[in-house]
C-alpha cells in the first residue's frame, strides 16, 4: 500500500476518539430525553406542600393541602411553596447527576467527569 506514510497511523486513534465523542453525545441526548420522563417530588411543611418536577428540573405540578389556606398564613404558605419547589429542583439535579454518573461508568469513564455539553 502506501509505504512511507507511517505517521498516518495516528489517524486511526483520532477516528476512535471522534467515534467515542459522537457516542457520548448520542448517549447524553438519550439521557436528556430520559430526564424528561423521570419524575421527582419535593415537599415542605411535613408534606403540606408538594412540588413535582422532571429530573431536568421542570416544574410539573403543585399539591397544596387545603388546611394551610388561612388568610393570616399567606406568607407561610408562600414560603412553603417556594421550599417545596426548591426541594424538588434539588432532587432533580441530584437525580440528573446520578444518571450521568451511571452513564459515564457504563462507558468506562470516571463517574465525576465533567462533560462540555
Amino acid at each position: 500500500m502506501l509505504k512511507g506514510l507511517g505517521g498516518l497511523g495516528g489517524l486511526g486513534d483520532m477516528t476512535k476518539m471522534m467515534k467515542a465523542a459522537q457516542d457520548m453525545q448520542e448517549k447524553m441526548a438519550a439521557l436528556t430525553e430520559e430526564m424528561d420522563r423521570i419524575i421527582v417530588t419535593g415537599e415542605s411543611g411535613a408534606g403540606l406542600v408538594k412540588a413535582v418536577c422532571s429530573a431536568k428540573g421542570e416544574l410539573k405540578s403543585l399539591d397544596i393541602d387545603a388546611s394551610i389556606f388561612q388568610p393570616s398564613e399567606k406568607e407561610v404558605v408562600e414560603d412553603l411553596i417556594l421550599a417545596a419547589i426548591k426541594d424538588a429542583q434539588k432532587r432533580a439535579a441530584d437525580r440528573m447527576r446520578e444518571e450521568q454518573a451511571k452513564m459515564m461508568q457504563a462507558m468506562g469513564l470516571p463517574a465525576d467527569m465533567k462533560l462540555p455539553f
